[in-house]
């Protein structure tokens, strides 16, 4: 982290402690690389308790921030200081610990969102801790039970199947579009099913494809089919992409036959 980023991250980090609900603020590591690189963005997540400050409040208290706006739910703001790109996002503890002392109750939830919200649990680096309760967060993170390892693979790779059927609608229909959406939708969902099955929650949608290299379980056959499918050099027909996809979603079931 340059000098630039690391006095932006600094006077960010006091405006966001001063603040009496807030209990922790972590940064995610895309902001540790240069910040000309084009995924550079400083990410920040803060965990608060009751309720944060409202939007109007919030814009004041970063100074003259650029292009500011706010997701409608109020969890998000995004915008510009010194010319770099901000996300924050605010996260409800009650709601943290909800998820984590039960994720069955909330598999619904998880299966859309995914898991990448744990991820950053996890793994961000913690700039401010008020109370202690990042390291209760992650000890618990570290004994998440192996039930919802398992309804969450299920849940992925039945996403996965739904999408390998759109993406079979659209190569014979001839629909271009819905098949780059299907496709993109296979994709994430297989990944998501073998992080699963590796008991490890899901990076960021950029990092998926190199830390699916880093996992001990991968089926056989599913780097050939992986690979095909996003070779984009050489033209694939479409019903024949279809087929390389159903050998990929075979190569993720049977690794949860095992």
């Amino acid at each position: 982290m340059n000098h630039k980023v690391e006095s932006l991250v600094d006077s960010l980090k006091r405006t966001l402690s001063g603040w009496d609900s807030v209990e922790c603020i972590t940064v995610d590591p895309r902001s540790e690389i240069f910040e000309l690189d084009p995924y550079f963005a400083l990410v920040i997540d803060v965990y608060f308790k009751a309720s944060v400050p409202v939007a109007r409040d919030r814009r004041a208290a970063f100074g003259d921030p650029g292009d500011f706006e706010t997701a409608a739910s109020g969890t998000k703001d995004r915008f510009f200081l010194d010319q770099l790109p901000i996300r924050i996002e605010y996260k409800d503890i009650d709601l943290v610990e909800r998820l984590l002392q039960k994720p069955l109750q909330y598999l619904k939830l998880l299966k859309n969102s995914g898991t990448y919200p744990f991820y950053r649990l996890e793994s961000n680096k913690v700039i401010f801790d008020g109370s202690g309760w990042i390291d209760e967060a992650r000890q618990e993170l570290s004994h998440f039970p192996g039930e919802a390892w398992g309804a969450l693979g299920d849940s992925f790779r039945f996403k996965m199947e739904h999408y390998l059927s759109d993406m079979g609608a659209a190569s014979f229909s001839g629909d271009k579009y819905f098949l780059l959406l299907s496709e993109s939708g296979f994709l994430r969902y297989a990944a998501a099913s073998i992080f699963m099955e590796n008991r490890r929650f899901e990076p960021s949608h950029r990092d998926i494809e190199d830390q699916l290299h880093e996992l001990a379980l991968i089926p056989e056959g599913f780097w050939p089919a992986w690979d095909a499918i996003l070779q984009k050099e050489r033209e694939i027909p479409a019903p024949k992409r279809f087929e390389i996809a159903r050998l990929l979603a075979s190569s993720v079931y049977s690794l949860s036959a095992d």
